[in-house]
């Protein structure tokens, strides 16, 4: 089965991941070294991301799920 990819919504998760972490003074190094996740590659819109990666990344930047989707969403 083909995966399905939108690449506007990509975009949306990648600039919010990168302002949590910069916002956070996190380089991507940092955050690969603690999680193991590439956040780099996601940051360039690159990975068709999971929502458990998502989920891992909110848990250590220590916010909802929800509070990560709401300002996408209003965005979207």
């Amino acid at each position: 089965m083909a995966q399905f990819r939108d690449q506007k919504l990509l975009d949306k998760i990648a600039a919010r991941l990168k302002d949590l972490r910069e916002e956070r003074g996190l380089s991507q190094e940092k955050v690969y070294n603690e999680l193991d996740i590439h956040i780099a590659r996601i940051e360039v819109g690159k990975v068709n991301v999971s929502v458990s990666t998502i989920s891992r990344l909110c848990e250590y930047f220590d916010i909802t799920l929800t509070e990560f989707f709401e300002k996408i969403d209003g965005n979207y």
